[in-house]
């Protein structure tokens, strides 16, 4: 197709797990634009991290790792994160060479000719000559998908969620606490984005409720290394038997820390269980009890920005994908990074190198490789 881009290996998505892959597949002798294309539908370098919230600063996030082959040096513990990582990943992009391009949204990714994958973009004038009849379609012999969670964040529904008057909002929209100030806020999720929603707005809201579907786990001791390759490895047996993936602090369970024990002792961190119902002023529970709220905040995760794979049906009757490794089963061409086990940031960087040795693989038994 002479309206077509042809390479052989596309990246969709340049945060963590994408730039790692692209690193490395620049190590083993790739070329950008000639060789990989770095796909990303973000409007500047810093994956998720750039929409973070301001009050999120460097000196608060826990486990940043740094990108394969340059280390995260001077990042200033007061600023925000979101504006530490973004410039981080810029000089990354910068360093290496990766040429990514943006914005560019994937709409679905098809079956082609020849045993290749089509990926249809809004990539038809973005950074090209729009005369020379490029439609924004790549072609491409292998895949790596690297879109993570933060497009997909999950609202669980309960009876009467429409009805409420006052506002509702996720993790993924949450401004800072001071927006909070003299409001009533219901928090829901029981994982580490409820927990700091709670601990950092708390002294702003007029009251404060948290309710979580189970009681929280929080894990005393260090996380040692032993117990994150423990997690890990029940996060992975998931998506190896091709079930839905699970957050590996749902399985690690929260640190208890400093910060955690004195917020149990003043309240803040006094765990309910899950309401029933949402009315038009607050939520109820079966039991007769209620709670006036002003603000619902839904700290309940994100899950897997997957839908533009839909046309290459690769969930398996489990409703996850089943992987071995970063590969896909059902398509060896496609690895998912960033994604289940490998959705921290040494994690992510691990599945990008796991997945560009993978491909090399593929593409040399193919008779077109060199």
């Amino acid at each position: 197709m002479n309206n077509t881009r042809e390479v052989d290996v596309v990246v969709i998505g340049a945060g963590q797990a994408g730039l790692a892959g692209a690193y490395h597949l620049r190590r083993t002798g790739f070329e950008p634009a000639r060789d990989f294309v770095v796909l990303d539908h973000a409007p500047a370098p810093g994956g998720a991290w750039q929409f973070r919230w301001p009050s999120l600063t460097y000196g608060k996030v826990h486990g940043m790792h740094a990108l394969p082959g340059m280390e995260l040096t001077d990042g200033d513990p007061d600023r925000p994160s979101s504006e530490v990582v973004a410039e981080y990943f810029a000089a990354y992009e910068r360093a290496f060479d990766l040429r990514v391009r943006r914005p560019v949204d994937v709409r679905a990714v098809r079956e082609g000719a020849d045993g290749r994958l089509l990926v249809e973009t809004s990539d038809a004038s973005a950074g090209s000559d729009a005369s020379d009849g490029f439609d924004g379609v790549w072609s491409t012999r292998a895949l790596i998908n690297a879109t993570g969670t933060w497009d997909r964040p999950f609202w669980p529904r309960y009876p009467g969620q429409e009805t409420f008057r006052g506002r509702q909002l996720h993790t993924a929209q949450y401004p800072g606490p001071e927006e909070f100030a003299g409001l009533r806020v219901v928090v829901v999720g029981g994982g580490a984005s409820g927990t700091q929603h709670l601990m950092e707005l708390a002294p702003y809201a007029s009251a404060t409720t948290w309710v979580t579907r189970r009681p929280p786990v929080f894990r005393e001791g260090p996380f040692s290394e032993d117990v994150g390759r423990a997690a890990v490895a029940l996060v992975e047996e998931r998506v190896r038997q091709g079930l839905p993936p699970r957050s590996v602090v749902s399985v690690t369970g929260l640190p208890l820390n400093d910060a955690i024990r004195q917020a149990i002792a003043d309240g803040v961190l006094d765990r309910q269980p899950m309401f029933d119902r949402i009315t038009p002023d607050g939520v109820d529970w079966d039991d007769g009890r209620h709670v006036d709220a002003d603000v619902i905040l839904w700290a309940t995760g994100f899950r897997a920005a997957i839908d533009h794979l839909a046309p290459l049906k690769l969930r398996g009757p489990g409703g996850g994908i089943r992987l071995d490794g970063t590969r896909v089963v059902a398509d060896p061409r496609v690895h998912l990074v960033g994604y289940g086990p490998s959705a921290s940031t040494i994690g992510a960087n691990r599945a990008g190198r796991a997945a560009v040795r993978d491909i090399r693989r593929l593409l040399a038994r193919e008779p077109s490789a060199a």
